[in-house]
């Protein structure tokens, strides 16, 4: 008797039901005679019928492996032939490019070591088209061509030649029935938009279609028109109609617009156990009664809703819009809390940190096991980790566990936080430049800040090494030092200081530090000729003994790049304890950060900063020049050179040490006692996934000596911030805007390792 199935199942004759006396299979390769056996079901000493033969061709051929299996019966004597599939041992993809190659290799069904299959492979050829539709490509080919490795023929080499297909070009979008908005203000939030002129160049829209985008498109045109407050209006699906001689097509979508509503009557209906003063929130909201109906100002208002009641435990809070039309083309809103159950924290755990220690992340946390939920101890959490520039990017997961229950994962990806520099160059006014040096601001991982850095010029050679921890023992208090000396040799004087400090801080709630610092410094000044000594330079050594008490603030979200907050500090050195300068140097900053994105959908970032400086000195002719302000340079107005904005004094025929006449006038530069400068910049992305953003600016900062409006300067220009393997580095081109004769400028500048 004989039992077979090749391409499919051919059911024999009836078998008269027998018992199984033995069992033999034949071809088998990837099975054992066992595996094999307690797969098909058979088993010696059982009856053999038709059922039980189909079963076991069934059972063995769902394995996979076989692609004709024959059974034959002679006195109870089983023989189960079969014929595997053969295997792929090759798989060449011909005609893509590598990155595309990559791409494919892990979306197709096949792969090397598999039984071939050919639903498999033509499901393959089916992924690699669409793979490409879904970029754009349509009418992609894919042919195969499968070669036998050996005789047996049970092992295949498959080549896929891969022919891609053409880019569908959108000429034309048409918004049919629209008359509020035309396609200039749907476009910035389309994904699909129509062919710009050289639209092949970077920044331009080149038109390609995004098939699998095209339904979204249609919903953000409808969202366009509810920020306008066109609460009836809708939006078609799109309408792709492509010529396939030329791959052109025009986009349309019919549009329904209606009116414009406003907001009438605002309120919060809220369980009283929340406790919620509705009256007051909804006076915060964006949205108030009388204004035009903006979907994302609601949107704002409904998260903002939500994280006020959050704070208060409820982590699954939901708060829904019920918007009623009136008559009259206004809407009445109110905002329906339904907060669920408490929830607490049952266990924090930390991914991701291969190298900084948890502890470290963990003293970051404002919520920690046992504690209730609050929305904004989770987000301050993760900004106060972003703030302390060890991350990359950080992520605070909510699992939850049960309904008042919640695990939060803190998920981060460490950045480079120590670098090893070493370079060589050559200034026009320094000759040859040569810096090494290493530092790190997580050393080991431990939180600790250090580094030691040494540069040598023609002109100068100085170093410094510091060490800092910014939380002893994990607790609120931080320590740091540091030594350091500098030997200047300027065109007019020679100057050599060295000295040492010590800093301690505490932390004063969340975003406030206060810092007590002591240094001491000798400084020694030599080879100033008459002009500079009649414009009150002295020759000489000081010593400089200050205190430092300072004070900063910081709710920032990012440490390179943040979005939103306020950086400022202000500090008061007193120099007088001891040594022979005595004077008291105010330093003030104040930064603040605006990102535009939940405005205007688009990662655009607003900066201010501004620096203020003030010496309270009664005899300025006693305070070296080393200890006066000076503007000019990256750090304060780009355009100038370093410390090139100051005022300045004309000396003309001095006298010498034994009181002889110098005949002529030199321009000397006196420092000032009272400075101001401040920077507007707008920051946008370039290359995201490079990290890379443009900056565009405008710098504007006053000096003098006793009066700030002595001297004026400013600039504009731009520039790129790229955060790199070796840390976050800023090019700039800057234009002076108002400088005089005399002023020193300068157009490149670039620095590496400064926020943004």
């Amino acid at each position: 008797m004989k039992k077979a199935v090749l391409s499919s199942f051919i059911v024999a004759a009836a078998l008269e039901a027998t018992q199984i006396q033995s069992i033999t299979f034949n071809g088998l390769l990837h099975l054992s005679n066992e595996s094999a056996t307690d797969i098909s079901g058979l088993k010696v000493g059982s009856n053999f019928s038709d059922e039980i033969a189909n079963r076991a061709i069934i059972n063995l051929y769902k394995q996979g492996y076989f692609e004709n299996i024959t059974i034959e019966e002679n006195a109870g004597n089983i023989i189960v032939n079969l014929v595997e599939k053969p295997v792929i041992a090759k798989i060449d993809i011909n005609g893509v490019v590598t990155n595309d190659q990559k791409s494919i290799e892990q979306i197709i069904d096949i792969k090397k070591g598999q039984m071939y299959d050919e639903f498999a492979l033509n499901n393959t050829k089916i992924r690699i088209r669409q793979f490409y539709e879904a970029r754009g490509y349509f009418d992609t080919v894919v042919t195969t061509d499968i070669v036998p490795i050996n005789e047996n023929k049970n092992s295949l080499h498959i080549t896929l030649t891969v022919n891609r297909g053409e880019n569908i070009i959108i000429e034309n979008v048409n918004l049919v029935g629209a008359k509020a908005l035309d396609y200039s203000d749907i476009e910035p939030a389309v994904a699909n938009k129509s062919r710009e002129f050289m639209g092949w160049m970077w920044g331009l829209n080149d038109g390609k279609a995004k098939i699998y985008e095209l339904p979204g498109d249609s919903a953000k045109i409808q969202d366009e028109y509810l920020k306008k407050g066109y609460l009836d209006a809708s939006v078609s699906a799109p309408n792709l109609n492509a010529h396939f001689d030329n791959y052109k097509a025009d986009l349309t979508y019919y549009i329904s617009e209606g009116e414009i509503y406003k907001a009438n009557q605002i309120s919060i209906k809220a369980p009283e156990f929340l406790e919620l003063d509705t009256a007051e929130i909804i006076d915060d909201f964006k949205l108030q009664k009388g204004d035009i109906l903006n979907s994302s100002w609601m949107k704002l208002d409904i998260s903002t809703l939500e994280n006020i009641v959050a704070n208060k435990g409820f982590a699954y809070v939901k708060v829904n819009p019920n918007i009623t039309k009136n008559s009259d083309y206004t809407a009445d809103i109110v905002y329906e809390v339904i907060p669920k159950e408490k929830v607490y924290i049952r266990d924090v755990i930390i991914s991701g940190n291969d190298r900084t220690a948890d502890r470290i992340i963990r003293r970051e946390l404002y919520l920690t096991e046992g504690n209730l939920y609050n929305k904004t101890d989770l987000i301050d959490s993760k900004n106060a980790l972003k703030r302390s520039g060890y991350f990359e990017d950080v992520q605070i997961i909510e699992k939850r566990v049960d309904k008042d229950q919640i695990d939060l994962e803190i998920a981060v990806k460490e950045t480079s936080t120590g670098s090893i520099v070493g370079g060589i160059g050559y200034g026009s006014s320094d000759g040859l430049l040569l810096n090494a040096g290493v530092s790190d601001s997580n050393v080991f991982g431990s939180g600790y800040k250090g580094s030691i850095m040494v540069d040598k010029s023609d002109d100068t050679l100085s170093g410094n090494i510091n060490l800092t921890n910014p939380r002893v023992n994990d607790s609120a208090y931080s320590l740091g030092g540091g030594l350091f000396a500098n030997d200047y040799s300027w065109d007019e004087y020679d100057e050599q200081n060295y000295g040492a400090n010590i800093i301690g801080g505490r932390q004063l709630g969340r975003y406030i530090n206060a810092y007590l610092s002591y240094q001491i410094e000798r400084s020694e000044i030599d080879g100033l000729d008459a002009f500079y000594r009649d414009a009150g330079y002295q020759n000489g050594v000081n010593i400089k003994s200050a205190l430092t008490p300072s004070i900063s603030f910081n709710n920032t979200d990012d440490y390179y790049v943040p979005r939103s907050g306020i950086i400022a500090s202000t500090s008061l050195e007193y120099a007088g304890l001891g040594g022979d300068m005595e004077f008291i140097k105010n330093r003030t900053t104040f930064n603040i950060y605006q990102g535009l994105q939940d405005y205007i959908d688009m990662d655009l970032i607003l900066r201010y900063k501004s620096g203020f400086g003030y010496i309270y000195n009664d005899d300025s002719s006693k305070l070296p020049i080393n200890e006066k302000l000076f503007l000019g340079g990256i750090n304060s107005i780009r355009g100038y050179d370093s410390r090139s904005v100051t005022p300045k004094k004309k000396i003309c025929n001095p006298k010498n040490s034994n009181g002889t006449v110098i005949n002529g006038c030199e321009i000397i530069e006196t420092g000032g006692k009272i400075s101001f400068n401040n920077s507007f910049e707008l920051s946008f992305p370039i290359i995201n996934r490079l990290k890379m953003r443009g900056v565009i600016f405008y710098d504007y900062g006053m000096i003098g000596h006793s009066d700030i409006n002595e001297i004026k300067r400013s600039s504009a220009g731009a520039g790129i911030e790229w955060i790199t393997p070796i840390g976050p580095l800023q090019l700039f081109y800057a234009q002076a805007l108002d400088d005089k004769k005399g002023d020193d400028t300068s157009s490149f500048e670039f620095t590496i390792g400064r926020r943004f």
